[in-house]
């Protein structure tokens, strides 16, 4: 078992120290006890290993709980692939609603810009007077 600082595990799990003590606080990855006499917290090569999940999880848009969850299934060895697979479905599920309703903001926003006069006082603006009304959709 390779043992690290938190600096050299930040480097290694491509992140920072303060995101290391956040996940710590989170309950995420558990904080190494300091050795005896003082120095420093020795980081071993599965929390790096970890740390690098948390890390791609989160770009795939799992939130900590989610992932949290994630790794509870990944430690037990009775869970199967299949749990994992609903859990990403559900994920991209989400995702794509939300492309979707970015892409109805695009449109309402082409919508107001198209029709604004671009001169003129507020009072003949027509994207303030679509969001007071509330007639974007």
């Amino acid at each position: 078992m390779e043992i690290t600082t938190i600096g050299s595990a930040a480097i290694m799990a491509g992140i920072g120290v303060e995101t290391i003590r956040f996940y710590e606080r989170k309950e995420l990855i558990t904080q190494p006890l300091k050795p005896n006499g003082g120095g420093f917290r020795h980081y071993s090569t599965e929390t790096i290993q970890r740390l690098r999940f948390i890390r791609q999880a989160q770009e795939l848009g799992f939130s900590l709980k989610e992932i949290s969850e994630l790794l509870s299934l990944r430690a037990d060895p009775n869970s199967d692939c299949s749990e994992i697979q609903r859990r990403a479905n559900a994920k991209l599920a989400e995702v794509e609603g939300k492309i979707e309703h970015l892409k109805q903001i695009g449109t309402a926003l082409r919508k107001v810009i198209s029709a604004c006069p671009s001169q003129g006082g507020l009072e003949t603006c027509s994207i303030i007077s679509a969001m007071e009304k509330s007639t974007l959709k």
